[in-house]
């Protein structure tokens, strides 16, 4: 069985943010056994799996993103959307635009402490539309 829905996650602030409970409000029931492969329309946000207890990870991921893809380069051609805009399409590309997750006994199976990131990249970046792929029995 393969399900597709499309979900909408709420404006978020520039940075990293734990949605994993956002995205399983908004998901059908899961089968028992499958993957779940969820996937961003955009070209200035990621998504990533990472710690999901102590908030000062989401905050110094920011910071190293921002030390690795620096704002206001002079090298860069892409600059009519802002100084946020073309340092967000580089950490898209960094952080990926998709995540899969294996689902067991109808739940996501990650880890303790595992959760789903939202990156967002831009300073007023909006509602993100997510498509989530369910496949599984």
């Amino acid at each position: 069985m393969v399900q597709q829905v499309e979900i909408t996650l709420k404006p978020k602030s520039r940075g990293f943010h734990l949605v994993t409970n956002e995205i399983i409000s908004q998901l059908p029931v899961l089968p028992q056994t499958g993957i779940i492969n969820i996937f961003t329309k955009h070209t200035s946000c990621g998504l990533s799996i990472n710690e999901n207890c102590d908030p000062d990870v989401r905050i110094d991921m920011e910071t190293i993103f921002n030390h690795i893809v620096p704002e206001r380069q002079s090298y860069y051609e892409h600059t009519l959307e802002g100084p946020d805009d073309m340092p967000a399409h580089a950490k898209s590309t960094i952080s990926g635009v998709s995540i899969t997750i294996p689902i067991t006994n109808g739940h996501l199976n990650m880890g303790t402490w595992q959760g789903i990131y939202f990156c967002e990249y831009r300073n007023y970046g909006g509602a993100r539309k997510l498509v989530v792929t369910i496949m599984g029995e």
